[in-house]
């Protein structure tokens, strides 16, 4: 039996009640009651709340911060002593409705009853003998608040109430479809959306409960929370896409986060698709707010600007340099991968908090049915606020986004606000894109870094298969551990063991470019040769000759490890084919161009090609990927452990790929790996 099918064929004064579930003559059994209410639980969001980080389900102890002081959530398992095991059905329903509990004292509204007091009876009734029978009892106390005077004296809230607190069941209204009245059931009350979706007034309470009466249009106009921007959802996107952001947590315009990202995880991914409708007609139905009217249509108007800007500029220079590997060079990211900034309503927000929290903290997409594997955003923390503003700045101002500027002073006040710690100086600390238009050459520099991010089609003669310097020298080579380029041309000319012979830097990128591009040299005196030079000689960083530098290379993993190709096999399939494709074939855009590397095959590197080897593909798997897997800076890399790295190292690095003729010349003074290809 589906949740609010039948009942919206009956006729009359029932329909306010029937609108909510279903009712038909026969009453339930009582399974069928407790499977009703765990569905009903998953509109409430229950487990979110009642849930401590690491906490069994349901049993209390999430700590929220509130500007009146810290409250916990409570337990709410069948547990007689510590739960609510020993509320009567009427006691419970008082407390929904009223938020006053067993024992009389008044709940704080942090607990969304007055949203929940349109709950219809039968529903509540549901909800009750799930808690009381289809949830496990918990033995745990529940944790004190620490709210600040005069707020800790609960006395006030019953005048709150008062004041406040409208009890009454929702009110069909016969002027929309049964469908909107669904929506709006679930949208003002199970769901409570509005407790973090609509603006509060002088008394902390929601401004509106409903789109109706004077204040109507402050419903949903998003509000700040816990120093997060909920975004205003009026008018905001179509019914279609709004039911499949609740259901995947994206929908190619955003991507859920903070604590949106958790409502899908534990709720809303768990809703039925007619459910998941008629919030989207509701929602999309709202008039917009005239005081933030997010511009949804905003997508890549200005493409040839913005790439010009990109480079020109601070902010854009930024964003390529610790943004773009993700989130692309157009904005768009990547469908069921990284969320679009083009056209991202929460992006262009009037408020920027979200984006400045998201970007300061990290985030991750939710896990759901149809997403088993989560993204990660690491913290971006490391950056100091000028460079952050103007990261910010530049993703809120181009490709179409009308937001306003954001500056260092908001970025430092959200520090404080969030409580972080001043980050110690990394090790590693690569010189900034930006800085690049403080030289003289900041045009060859430029280009230079160009080529080395987009080498196939930027060098489309030189490269043989469908792979850039940047899939292996991550984010430029300014990644430590990810094949960086700092100081690497204050290494050079040096003594080369696989040529037998001393070479210098344009003989070492010429390598790569017949090796791991599978192409053809470049003129050693070119303009694109020079340019990639003056590149990295921009990036030696003040290093010299010999000097120990601090993530070079790709690090080391131990030759003792003996490889499994088997256990290889998994470890790929669960951790690299969702980047790279199931048979290594990697994932193309549009365009024909690959957002994420084929791993073997034509398309990628030949054996010559030094990640070839079993422990240098290992070490490059446990030191830079997986991609997003964790909150690493600066792209979310690592999670495998040294013997899944070697397992996945020799599985991956030993699939068919292309020859390399002049193999027969490698070594020719010995020293050649032990797990070479040849």
């Amino acid at each position: 039996m589906k949740l609010g099918i039948a009942s919206l064929k009956l006729l009359g004064a029932a329909l306010a009640t029937m609108v909510a579930s279903s009712a038909l003559a026969a009453a339930p059994s009582s399974n069928d009651l407790v499977k009703q209410g765990e569905y009903l639980a998953h509109l409430g969001d229950c487990v979110a709340c009642h849930t401590a980080p690491g906490g069994k389900p349901l049993a209390g102890g999430l700590e929220m911060k509130t500007p009146f002081g810290v409250i916990h959530s409570t337990n709410i398992t069948p547990d007689k002593v510590d739960g609510i095991g020993a509320y009567t059905f009427e006691e419970f329903d008082r407390a929904m409705r009223r938020g006053v509990a067993r024992d009389g004292h008044n709940l704080y509204p942090a607990m969304p009853y007055p949203s929940f007091a349109k709950i219809a009876q039968n529903d509540m009734r549901a909800l009750y003998a799930y808690l009381m029978q289809g949830v496990e009892p918990v033995a745990q106390p529940n944790k004190p608040n620490a709210m600040k005077f005069p707020f800790n004296i609960r006395l006030g809230l019953a005048g709150w109430n008062m004041v406040f607190l409208d009890n009454q069941p929702f009110r069909y209204d016969p002027s929309h479809t049964p469908q909107w009245n669904r929506g709006a059931y679930i949208v003002e009350g199970l769901g409570h959306c509005g407790s973090c979706h609509t603006p509060r007034g002088i008394g902390f309470q929601e401004k509106a409960m409903s789109d109706s009466g004077s204040d109507g249009k402050e419903f949903l106009a998003g509000a700040a929370v816990e120093h997060w921007r909920a975004v205003n959802l009026r008018n905001i996107w179509t019914g279609p896409e709004i039911a499949q952001f609740l259901k995947t947590g994206e929908n190619g315009r955003g991507t859920a986060y903070g604590g949106m990202a958790e409502v899908v995880h534990f709720s809303s991914q768990h809703f039925t698709q007619g459910d998941l409708a008629a919030i989207g007609e509701y929602i999309h139905a709202l008039s917009p707010n005239s005081n933030e009217r997010p511009d949804r249509d905003a997508v890549s108007v200005d493409v040839a600007q913005t790439n010009k800007e990109i480079y020109a500029t601070r902010g854009g220079l930024g964003y390529v340099q610790f943004c773009a590997t993700c989130h692309q060079m157009d904005g768009k990211g990547a469908t069921r991968f990284f969320p679009p900034l083009a056209g991202n309503t929460s992006i262009q927000a009037k408020d920027p908090a979200s984006l400045i929290h998201v970007m300061l903290t990290g985030s991750a997409s939710p896990l759901t049915a149809s997403s088993p594997h989560a993204f990660a955003m690491p913290s971006y923390s490391v950056l100091n606020d000028q460079e952050v503003a103007e990261i910010a700045t530049f993703v809120r101002t181009h490709w179409g986004n009308k937001g306003s500027p954001v500056t260092a002073e908001q970025i430092h006040k959200m520090r404080k606000a969030l409580e972080m710690k001043k980050a110690a100086p990394p090790k590693f600390n690569p010189p900034r894109y930006a800085d690049m238009l403080k030289s003289a050459n900041a045009a060859e520099l430029i280009y230079g870094m160009r080529l080395m991010r987009d080498t196939k089609r930027l060098l489309p003669n030189y490269v043989g298969d469908g792979l850039n310097c940047d899939s292996c020298h991550i984010n430029g080579g300014t990644m430590a551990l990810g094949s960086p380029y700092v100081g690497v041309a204050a290494q050079f000319p040096s003594y080369n063991p696989r040529a037998g012979r001393i070479i210098d830097f344009k003989d070492r990128v010429n390598g790569c470019m017949l090796r791991s591009m599978a192409g053809n040299p470049l003129d050693k005196n070119s303009k694109e040769m020079n340019a990639m030079i003056a590149y990295m000689d921009w990036m030696r960083n003040g290093y010299q000759m010999k000097q120990k530098i601090p993530g070079r290379g790709i690090g080391k993993i131990s030759k003792s490890i003996v490889p499994n190709a088997a256990n290889g096999k998994e470890v790929y399939n669960h951790s690299c084919a969702v980047c790279h494709g199931k048979q290594g074939e990697g994932i193309k855009r549009a365009d024909g161009s690959y957002l994420f590397p084929p791993l073997w095959g034509n398309d990628s590197y030949n054996i010559g090609a030094g990640i070839a080897k079993t422990y240098t593909a290992a070490a490059f798997a446990k030191n830079v990927m997986p991609l997003s897997n964790t909150f690493s800076f600066p792209i979310g890399q690592g999670g495998l452990t040294d013997q899944q790295a070697v397992d996945v190292g020799e599985y991956f690095s030993h699939m068919p790929r292309r020859d390399f003729p002049a193999k027969v010349h490698d070594w020719p003074k010995g020293g050649k790996p032990s797990d070479s290809r040849y």
